[in-house]
């Protein structure tokens, strides 16, 4: 028993000292002085939607890099969202973005153009799904969307990728189950105020501003995503992996959710580039993210 125990020690130490000298490595990369001097040219970061989470983050982005890097251009790309996102760095029309994991990962599952050369730079935030429809719908479950006129975003949005795949798992044909339309967070709101949709999609950030906007306008509940839902999702592998069962807090939207969580799924969020992207310049944008 005795020499056991020691072995165990000895494991353990090893174990804690390879943890130690990578904290310590980490430590010292952040110390480091980065070079020459900030990064100078131009490049192009491509966001979301006008009204979506990831243009705010990424204007607010442009501001912290401004001014760690005030040689630095920086083009703010509109989009669909996350899987315009990731079709436009791996082919070179945007050098970074950000984009939902489960985005990132269908693209390199199906092999899209230049899929081996994205890097993931870092981890952000977490976007939440968040199913919205007017306070006196009957609508109570993601099962009584059948048959209703449902907005799940734009064509190369992630808020349609995992729109299709969580009707799909509450037995509903996403092309045939609901009448769709490609309202994202820009337009839903709108056309749910005007009746002209029973329900829609939204996946972002906490709290989202035309959701905010919305419930100063007109009485809107959310829909809750079951935890049981989520896990018909994680059995079907692949890019749903990355979605996990959650609640979202109350004080996201008080006013609407009159202090109660509401189930649902999160995903996290990365910040993208591609293999040929300058190291150092990704290496100056990284610090800034993080240091934001």
């Amino acid at each position: 028993m005795p020499k056991l125990f020691s072995s165990t020690r000895r494991r353990r130490g090893l174990m804690g000292a390879a943890a130690g000298a990578v904290v310590l490595g980490l430590l010292l990369w952040w110390l480091m002085p980065l070079g020459d001097g900030p990064p100078r040219g131009a490049i192009a970061f491509s966001t979301g939607t006008t009204r979506g989470v990831y243009q705010e983050y990424g204007v607010r982005l442009r501001t912290a890099f401004a001014k760690d890097m005030p040689d630095l251009k920086v083009r703010l790309l509109t989009s669909d969202g996350s899987q315009e996102n990731v079709t436009r760095v791996a082919t070179g029309k945007a050098d970074f973005t950000i984009a939902a994991a489960d985005a990132v990962e269908t693209y390199v599952l199906d092999h899209g153009p230049g899929a081996s050369d994205l890097r993931g730079v870092a981890r952000l935030y977490d976007d939440y799904v968040q199913l919205v429809v007017a306070r006196d719908s009957p609508i109570r479950s993601v099962a009584d969307l059948r048959g209703k006129r449902v907005a799940v975003g734009p064509p190369e949005s992630g808020v349609r990728l995992i729109a299709n795949r969580v009707l799909a798992a509450a037995g509903i044909d996403p092309q045939h189950g609901v009448e769709p339309v490609a309202d994202g967070i820009d337009t839903g709101p709108g056309r749910l105020r005007t009746h002209a949709i029973d329900a829609f999609f939204w996946s972002g950030g906490l709290p989202t501003d035309g959701l905010t906007q919305l419930a100063s306008k007109f009485a809107f509940r959310f829909v809750p995503i079951d935890a049981g839902l989520v896990a018909r999702l994680h059995a079907e592998g692949g890019a749903t992996r990355y979605y996990r069962a959650t609640n979202m807090p109350e004080s996201a939207y008080p006013a609407v959710q009159d202090g109660a969580t509401v189930p649902t799924i999160a995903v996290s969020n990365l910040l993208m580039t591609r293999a040929d992207v300058d190291p150092r310049l990704t290496e100056w944008l990284t610090r800034t993210v993080i240091d934001s």
